[in-house]
Parts: structure tokens; C-alpha cells; sequence
């Protein structure tokens, strides 16, 4: 993998990224919020962005520690998990009834607020964010909104659920499993040749992907499981938070505020429909209702396998479940863009 070279620009607005990241996480942890070290680098840089201040976490660098992060979600399927996998197919029946119910109330809302058809389905789709806004807008769609639509939907998931986690678990979310040390660190080595491996396959979400599926088959199969100790899990989270929150730039607080309108109804109208299918797995598969819930989320597949590992939320199960979505979604986009097409013709 080449190395990491960043103009003195760019170096200057990932040290800015990085301190107010700090700051934010800080503040979080003190004042004894959830998620510290995620949402208060991923809060502190939006609101830092949204003023214009130049703000940037690199791609290269976000796509190693996403590749992290892949190495731990993967790491936490174990040998047993054979026996878990035969309730799946129910769960997955649910997610696909929630993605076009969800969807459907979504863009209604979209079409209220002003979207021509194709922008609103197009906004309204939980997932697969970069093949939604290529196929919208060659369907003739407003690829700007559906971008701004689909990333405010991201965050907002992100900033609605773990509150929510923590005042169901009564002000305390679960911890991902931690040691004092690192467990199997060799396994960071394996980054420079999965990286340039998942561009080559053309995975979707590369970074996170193929680092995943190799630690799911090495620790499947009780060779090793990464596993990292406090810090290490606050600083891959502080990184991936800044890279979140520093997305937005150059937007003036009156489209802030009809952007983040339209988004914030849009996404709990999702949330709210995803939830009654949530508490169906529920009922059906016998998991607990944040774990379904956090499952069916429609976030983007890397921001909430953050959550899922940093909350300890049956990682594994939501990681499938989201996959799921966005293969599912990659898979019909096509058929309904064509349908869309021809209507407008």
C-alpha cells in the first residue's frame, strides 16, 4: 500500500480535525455522554465544518482505521456462531419487508418537501449511499439532494440511536469486550495487502469488507482474534468520528436547516417503521430488541458496525444484517431505476 502523502493544506485541516476531534471526545467523556469518543469528535467537527473551517480527515487514513475496525468486528465470530445462523433467513425476510416499507414512508416525505419522484426514492433508500446517488442521478434526478439526504440520514442514525441505547439500558450502553493489552496484534499487519486486495475485487465498502470476512474466517476457525485494549478502541473511534463530522463544508445555516429538517423527519419516519419490523425479530428470533433495532438501522454499513462493536451489541448479527441490506439494495436499485425510466418516458 503506498504511503499516506498529504499536502500541507490537507495536513493543516486533519490537525485542526484531530484537535477539535479530541475536544469534542473529551467534553463527551467528562460530562458523562455516550459514545465519547465517537460523538463528540463526530458532533465537534460538524458544527466546525458548518462554520467553513477547513476540516479533513484523509481517505487513505479513514480507510485504514475503518480496516481496523473491520479486524475487530470480524474477530468477534467464534466457532459457535453455526448454530445462531439457522434463525437468520426470518431476520432477513423482516429486513427486506422493513427496507421497502421504510423507503416508501421515507420518500413520501421527500415528495412533500418538494423532490421530484426519482430524487425522493433515491433519497429515501437506507444504504448502498454512493450506487444511490450515481443511479439517481441517471435517472435524471437531483444527485446534490440525494447526497445531502442519504449523509445527514448517516449521521442523524448515528446521533438518534446510542442516547436511545443508553436510556434503555438505564444511562449505561453496553462495552465492547476490552483487555488491557492487545490480543493477536499481528493481525494489523495484514492492512497494507487487504486494502489494495478489496480495491481489486471491487468490494462494496472495501475497506471494511474484506478486512472483516478475513478475521471472521481466522477467528471462525479459533486461529486469532484481534482484540484492543481502551485506548486503542477510543482512538480508532476518535479518527473515524473526526472523518464523519468533518463531511460537511460550505453550507450556509438556512440550508442547514432545511437540509436538516427534511433529513431529521425522513430518518425517523424510517427509524419508526424499521422498529416495528425490529420488535417482529424480536418476537420471531428471540434477540434483544436494541440488537434488532441497531440490525435493521438504516445507517451506513461501516458507521454502524462502529456502534455495534463500541456499544457490544451483537456485532456479527448486525454486521450480516447490513450487508444483507446493501447487497439487496445494490441488487434491486437497477431494476426499479429502469422502472423509473421507462414511467418517465
Amino acid at each position: 500500500m503506498k504511503g499516506i502523502k498529504i499536502s500541507s493544506g490537507t495536513a493543516k485541516g486533519l490537525l485542526t480535525s484531530l484537535t477539535v476531534g479530541a475536544i469534542g471526545g473529551t467534553f463527551f467523556q467528562l460530562t458523562g455522554l455516550p459514545l465519547a469518543w465517537m460523538l463528540g469528535p463526530l458532533i465537534a467537527n460538524l458544527l466546525v465544518s458548518s462554520q467553513g473551517i477547513n476540516v479533513v480527515v484523509p481517505e487513505r487514513l479513514r480507510n485504514i482505521f475503518l480496516a481496523v475496525m473491520g479486524l475487530v468486528l470480524g474477530s468477534q465470530v467464534t466457532p459457535e456462531l453455526a448454530q445462531r445462523v439457522v434463525d437468520w433467513p426470518i431476520s432477513a425476510i423482516l429486513l427486506i419487508l422493513g427496507i421497502g416499507a421504510s423507503t416508501a414512508a421515507a420518500s413520501a416525505w421527500y415528495r412533500r418537501c418538494g423532490f421530484d419522484s426519482v430524487s425522493a426514492w433515491f433519497a429515501a433508500a437506507p444504504g448502498a449511499m454512493t450506487a444511490m446517488i450515481i443511479l439517481g442521478d441517471k435517472c435524471g434526478g437531483d444527485p446534490q439532494r440525494i447526497a445531502i439526504a442519504q449523509s445527514l440520514r448517516v449521521i442523524l442514525v448515528i446521533l438518534f440511536l446510542p442516547p436511545l441505547f443508553w436510556a434503555y439500558e438505564g444511562g449505561g450502553a453496553g462495552a465492547a469486550p476490552q483487555t488491557s493489552g492487545f490480543e493477536h496484534a499481528w493481525m494489523l499487519l495484514l492492512i497494507p495487502v487487504l486494502l489494495p486486495l478489496g480495491r481489486w475485487l471491487r468490494f462494496p465498502t472495501p475497506a471494511l469488507l474484506v478486512p472483516l470476512l478475513t478475521a471472521a474466517l481466522l477467528s471462525g476457525f479459533d486461529i486469532a482474534s484481534l482484540a484492543l485494549p481502551p485506548w486503542g478502541m477510543n482512538l480508532m473511534l476518535w479518527v473515524l468520528g473526526s472523518a464523519i463530522g468533518s463531511r460537511f463544508k460550505g453550507m450556509t445555516r438556512r440550508l442547514w436547516g432545511r437540509y436538516l429538517w427534511q433529513s431529521g423527519v425522513a430518518t425517523l419516519l424510517a427509524l419508526a417503521v424499521l422498529a416495528l419490523f425490529a420488535e417482529l425479530i424480536h418476537q420471531f428470533v428471540g434477540v434483544g430488541r436494541d440488537v434488532a433495532l441497531l440490525a435493521l438501522a438504516p445507517g451506513g454499513i461501516g458507521e454502524i458496525a462502529i456502534l455495534a462493536v463500541a456499544l457490544n451489541i451483537d456485532p456479527v448479527f448486525v454486521a450480516f444484517h447490513h450487508l444483507l441490506r446493501m447487497v439487496v439494495l445494490m441488487a434491486f436499485a437497477p431494476f426499479w431505476a429502469r422502472w423509473l425510466l421507462r414511467r418517465q418516458a
